[in-house]
């Protein structure tokens, strides 16, 4: 994530049609994988009532789906580079819609414990796959806003999706919740299939000029970064910059979790609140989060720069946690301000963190 050469430019309109197809197609995608993945953190209370679970228990099935999630990130995106990565996408939205809505019909503690891990599996080649997608639509100079708006699904599913949930809570039951929202990815499989292609190349709704500009830019741009000679993935991933992008973003990656799957049930212990004011709340942070985002993407492909972006993003926001923590026992007000201005270190770097990705290695 070192300063950017300025690569050669996409010769397009002013507003490409790229960006009002591919974008919006894949952030609703990544949208409805993200509520699947989420919505349990507004319905754990009523799980574990109703399935008799200990605390736990609960933060278990809460946090089994991330080590599904460990099974296809780097098999995933060799797939979408290698193969499709739309046909790869296609077949994991139908297999996590399987398990999302066997979630909603869980009966056991193990039943749901199963089917969370078996969603994780499911939903972890989803990422890999879409940015590899990206990579073949966006050139370099581009890649951070592409990756921003992409992004937005992120802190986007959250604030769309928990009133509704909170709604579905107060009026029917976790199940019903789980079962509809698990539904979403079967509705959107035919809008994929129609919009997407993998490659610039493919598209027979692309401008001629617009598709052999890109094209050339993207050749030029992926021969830049090929190395002399072949690396296997075993020594790719155990390069000393690879084992520090990876160590920031599990830590980054882990308060962000914290604040997804935690901060309803602390919200609840406050003060008698229904499911749907707790939805309501619990947007904020991420309200918060999708402005930061969109404006730090910004500012970073403007200046070329991605490191300083990623970590002045990060290091606010955990000053902001650590002042919620120091400020909460006095006043509810102040200590939720600070958990709210949190969502700029939960989403604001990603943009910048991921801006360099080429399906390479990024030097």
């Amino acid at each position: 994530m070192n300063h950017l050469d300025n690569p050669t430019p996409v010769s397009a309109p002013r507003i490409s049609v790229r960006w009002v197809r591919i974008i919006p197609v894949a952030l609703i995608m990544y949208t409805i994988a993200f509520i699947d993945r989420t919505n349990i953190s507004l319905a754990l209370p009523h799980i574990s009532r109703d399935l008799h679970l200990t605390p736990s228990q609960a933060g278990t099935v809460a946090g089994i789906f991330f080590w599904g999630y460990l099974a296809l990130q780097i098999p995933g995106g060799h797939l979408a580079k290698h193969w499709s990565a739309k046909k790869f996408i296609s077949i994991l939205l139908v297999v996590w819609a399987i398990f999302a809505i066997g979630c909603g019909l869980a009966r056991t503690y193990h039943q749901l414990l199963w089917l969370r891990l078996l969603l994780g599996v499911a939903e972890s080649g989803v990422y890999p796959a879409t940015l590899i997608l990206l990579s073949h639509w966006f050139s370099r100079s581009e890649r951070a806003r592409a990756n921003a708006f992409w992004l937005l699904c992120l802190p986007g599913a959250v604030i769309l999706a928990s009133p509704f949930s909170g709604w579905m809570l107060d009026h029917w039951n976790w199940r019903v919740m789980l079962i509809a929202e698990g539904s979403l990815p079967f509705l959107w499989l035919a809008i994929w299939l129609v919009f997407i292609q993998d490659h610039p190349s493919d598209a027979s709704w692309l401008p001629e000029a617009e598709r052999i500009s890109l094209v050339s830019t993207l050749r030029l741009e992926s021969s830049e970064m090929q190395h002399p000679a072949q690396v296997s993935y075993l020594s790719a991933l155990l390069q000393p910059q690879v084992l520090l992008l990876a160590a920031v973003y599990f830590c980054f990656v882990s308060g962000q979790m914290g604040l997804l799957f935690w901060l309803p049930s602390a919200m609840a212990k406050f003060r008698k609140l229904s499911s749907l004011s707790i939805g309501l709340l619990y947007t904020i942070p991420f309200i918060v989060g999708a402005l930061s985002v969109l404006f730090i993407s910004r500012h970073s492909d403007k200046a070329q720069e991605r490191r300083f972006h990623a970590a002045g993003a990060m290091f606010f926001g955990g000053i902001c946690i650590l002042a919620a923590v120091a400020t909460i026992g006095h006043s509810l007000l102040l200590g939720f301000t600070f958990v709210a201005l949190s969502g700029v270190g939960s989403y604001g770097p990603m943009g910048a963190f991921c801006g360099d990705t080429d399906g390479n290695l990024v030097t």
